[in-house]
């Protein structure tokens, strides 16, 4: 009886290659591998052709779905490659982690029994300690800048894998006895219920056993203590239920970035070196050239070509046996970027992480919700996909009206796999443009949306409804309303009416009822584009519109100027969605509300001046009533600051009545031009912010416009060199010219 501990970098294509060779040498009749035995029941999976890494088993807690363990697998990680092999041989395979049943409930409990030991701070010498990533203490000894490039060309790049494994034991060896190591609080346990697993199997008969395992753990792996010894750690521990199945995953999710601790940088290099086994960096450049160029960036055949020396020159200068990703970035930076560093990441994130999406096979064990969106996506021809593209609906065709349903409930049970995008340039209001990214953990979002239904549309009705339920601030549940409306969930948006009628009645606050109005009129305005009833969200409207016709006035009166600029706002958004309503009599009563604050001795001045712009704007005031105000805001009686805040409040946003009424920039001018410098520096911070919200070419206007009155008034000032007989002489010339008669 043997049993072989093979010790592999996660996610090695490498290791993978040198793990296949060893098995392939080894035939054994037993494969152990590390990893969450709970996966075991679904293991078969993997010999489905349907499978395409990259796929991640998940590990989670059904009654706490947001509690989950993920392990990603792909096409060049050593474990899938040895499962394949196990069952491509009818051997079994086993995993040998600690169960997910014990780690997560140890985690929610926290019943870490060790606890870290940290060197004395006072002693004269602070004991180094291993990093998470253990191969970066040898990368360092070997004059490596991290251990992922140490390990690239030690293993990765590595043509012979004959003594591989027992190389990398004895390195793990020594580094764990020689060099004090700041431990994981789970190594011990999950290290002992490894061992426990290798004796049974060993009990079990198996004569020729394969472990393989992170290479850390190798050596307590082969050098066993007693049974009783681990059996000791393992008592008593706590446990939860769980479940598992398999998710589709992504190469980002596999990078370090990702926040995955047994990831690498480069899952797109990775895979390249597995997939081809020679001529890699010709192949490589090649890549790199196609995409600059899908990209219309310049890269020839010539520059692949003197990229690829390059490489190889860099490589034979830092004595190494075959260029890393290191040499080969440094080259293409170099030849086909001209120095360049921007192109460059768009190599790393196409080409060196990879936008690959794996696949489930359709057995693969889900809860319903989940099945169901799999049948919509397929039924609307929505595929998921790792890479970000567009989606232009129209939604006069049937077929886009139910895919944008289907992405507004997603939103609603958070999974955003489609972002709404403004539509401007659109006509209409018949088109939506989503961004769509599939993430893989949408796939724990779905499981956790099981507890509100079984299909997307009834989880979605659900998850409404319980917000609906809890919510109390009127901006949400209209927020809400409009979600609901979106995603035709018709069972569930009388009863978010209802409940904004319950608020709205009971809300003091005007500030609140304005912050609803928008969202409500919206649904009001485009309801009828989606199919749905909006006769009760016009009446739940006219009721609000009521309340704040009638507080307006009082609400715009002696507030502060962070109450006034939250204010301001929000008449704005009112006015814009008062005007897309197009109610004739809304229009009018919220006319005479505004021309209340325009005129309220105690309104804010920001206030007022932007209620007498909007005024203007809809024709209720005349131009020479609008400067008539101005002239009187300004005026010598007002203070300079108060001056001041009511032209910001009737400019901000847009310059181009000023512009273009020569009426009113004088009155500012003028106004200007009677202020003490004192006064101006007081007023220049206030003045500069309203400027500030004008477009770029309004500022240029205007300057333009000051220096154009300037010369013109020199242009008409009389020279004083100027022979009036002389010029009257010419001018009967001139006339006759022109073809005039006097």
């Amino acid at each position: 009886m043997t049993v072989t501990v093979l010790g592999i970098r996660h996610h090695g294509p490498g290791s993978a290659r040198s793990l296949c060779d060893a098995l392939q040498h080894l035939q054994p009749d037993c494969i152990l591998i590390e990893g969450p035995p709970e996966g075991e029941a679904i293991l078969s999976l993997v010999a489905s052709e349907q499978m395409q890494p990259p796929v991640a088993l998940l590990v989670y807690a059904p009654d706490v779905p947001n509690k989950a363990a993920y392990y990603p697998f792909a096409i060049f990680s050593p474990e899938w490659q040895a499962i394949k092999f196990g069952l491509a041989a009818g051997i079994p395979v086993r995993f040998i982690d600690l169960p997910q049943t014990n780690w997560m409930a140890m985690d929610k409990v926290a019943t870490a029994t060790e606890s870290e030991t940290d060197p004395d701070p006072n002693s004269d010498q602070v004991l180094p300690t291993i990093p998470k990533d253990p191969l970066s203490w040898l990368a360092k000894a070997a004059g490596y800048s991290d251990g992922e490039r140490w390990w690239e060309h030690m293993v990765e790049q590595r043509k012979d894998s004959t003594d591989v494994f027992e190389a990398i034991l004895e390195a793990m060896t020594i580094l764990r006895n020689e060099v004090p190591v700041r431990n994981d609080r789970m190594d011990p346990y999950r290290e002992a219920y490894m061992r426990n697993s290798i004796r049974a199997a060993i009990k079990a008969g198996h004569q020729k056993i394969a472990v393989v395992c992170g290479a850390w753990h190798a050596p307590v792996l082969e050098n066993m203590p007693a049974a009783k010894d681990d059996a000791l750690i393992l008592k008593g521990l706590p446990k939860m239920k769980v479940e598992s199945t398999w998710i589709p995953w992504n190469h980002s999710r596999l990078s370090f970035a990702s926040g995955y601790g047994a990831g690498v940088t480069s899952p797109g290099w990775y895979q390249h070196l597995w997939t081809y086994h020679d001529r890699i960096v010709e192949r490589w450049m090649t890549l790199v050239a196609r995409l600059l160029r899908e990209e219309d960036l310049d890269a020839s055949s010539a520059h692949a070509i003197e990229a690829v020396r390059l490489a190889e020159t860099l490589s034979a200068m830092r004595e190494r046996s075959a260029p890393g990703l290191i040499e080969i970035m440094e080259a293409i930076e170099t030849v086909i970027c001209n120095g360049n560093d921007i192109p460059l990441r768009l190599i790393h994130e196409k080409l060196i992480v990879g936008e690959v999406l794996g696949r489930v096979p359709d057995a693969t064990p889900s809860v319903p919700v989940q099945r169901d969106l799999q049948r919509e996506q397929k039924r609307l021809r929505l595929p998921a996909e790792a890479s970000e593209r567009i989606l232009d609906l129209d939604l006069r065709k049937e077929i886009d009206l139910e895919r944008s349903r289907l992405l507004h409930r997603l939103n609603l049970l958070n999974i955003p796999w489609g972002r709404l995008q403004n539509t401007k340039g659109k006509s209409g209001t018949f088109h939506e443009i989503w961004q769509l990214r599939w993430k893989p953990e949408y796939s724990l979002h779905l499981i956790d949306a099981g507890k509100w239904g079984k299909t997307v549309l009834e989880a979605a009705e659900g998850r409404a409804q319980e917000i609906a339920q809890s919510t109390d601030t009127l901006s949400k549940l209209t927020a809400l309303l409009d979600a609901a409306l979106l995603s035709d969930i018709k069972t569930t948006v009388d009863f978010i009416i209802k409940r904004v009628q319950c608020v709205a009645a009971l809300a003091g606050d005007i500030g609140h009822l304005m912050d609803a109005i928008p969202d409500l009129v919206r649904v009001a305005r485009y309801g009828n584009v989606r199919k749905t009833d909006i006769v009760s969200v016009e009446n739940v409207i006219e009721g609000i519109l009521a309340r704040i016709w009638i507080s307006l006035p009082s609400a715009c009166s002696s507030i502060n100027d962070d109450a006034a600029g939250t204010m301001f706002v929000r008449v704005v958004n009112v006015h814009s969605a008062i005007n897309l309503l197009q109610v004739e009599d809304h229009s009018q009563n919220w006319l005479i509300a505004l021309l209340k604050v325009a005129d309220g001795a105690s309104s804010h001045g920001l206030l007022a001046g932007r209620a007498t712009r909007l005024l203007l704007e809809q024709r209720f005031f005349s131009i020479d009533e609008a400067a008539r105000r101005l002239g009187f805001a300004l005026s010598s009686a007002t203070d300079a600051r108060s001056a001041a805040v009511w032209i910001e409040g009737f400019l901000r946003g847009s310059g181009l009545l000023l512009i273009h009424d020569d009426g009113l920039w004088t009155i500012v001018d003028d106004w200007l031009n009677t202020l003490s410098v004192e006064k101006f520096s007081e007023i220049l911070p206030l003045l500069k912010r309203t400027f500030s919200t004008f477009e770029p070419a309004e500022r240029r206007q205007m300057g333009e416009k000051v220096v154009g009155e300037k010369r013109r008034s020199k242009q008409f000032e009389k020279p004083s060199d100027l022979n009036l007989e002389r010029a009257d002489s010419v001018l009967p010339v001139a006339l006759k010219l022109l073809g005039i008669e006097l």
